[in-house]
């Protein structure tokens, strides 16, 4: 077997039957779910736990970081939308009408971070509109960690369920 062969076989664009993609995409929710709103949930449980510097610590961080997704999505939230939009049409279109696995593994990845996109932006104009503290903001971003949860469980199922969709197809027309 060449170098070659060993590169190529090690960086398989097969996506759906690489090891390297679904480490992505377990590494990708983990992050997601571990950041809320930028802030490291890790703060949320030491804010509850300890309060005082810990809590003016968080609400600190919550206040730059709302602030910096609501300047980000006045400023230039249309042209992000018409790219992510061009971009997600051409991942479904290269992907599921030309069949391109690689296509679909990426948009499978994508869709999910686009939609925690727009929750986390209309989070963070609630958040922005009403400034919350305490234990309120603790709530407000808890509840946003459990959507995020429960929107990643839902793109891994049917990740997952797709994927194995994609090699058993490819595996019977392999035989």
């Amino acid at each position: 077997m060449q170098w070659y062969e060993t590169i190529l076989e090690l960086i398989d664009l097969r996506s759906f039957s690489n090891l390297w993609y679904w480490i992505a995409l377990a590494v990708m929710w983990s992050s997601a779910s571990h950041y809320v709103i930028g802030v490291p949930f890790d703060l949320v449980v030491r804010a509850r736990r300890f309060g005082g510097q810990a809590q003016a610590d968080l609400e600190d961080l919550v206040r730059i970081n709302v602030g910096r997704i609501t300047y980000i999505a006045g400023v230039s939230g249309l042209w992000l939308l018409g790219f992510v939009s061009a971009i997600l049409t051409m991942l479904v279109l290269l992907g599921f009408y030309y069949h391109v696995e690689l296509c679909q593994a990426v948009f499978l990845l994508f869709l999910p971070m686009t939609l925690l996109g727009a929750l986390s932006l209309r989070t963070a104009q609630r958040l922005q509109a009403t400034m919350p503290v305490g234990e309120a903001l603790r709530r407000a971003l808890m509840r946003h960690r459990f959507w995020t949860q429960g929107l990643g469980i839902i793109s891994i199922f049917i990740t997952a369920m797709w994927g194995m969709w994609q090699n058993m197809n490819l595996g019977a027309l392999g035989a």
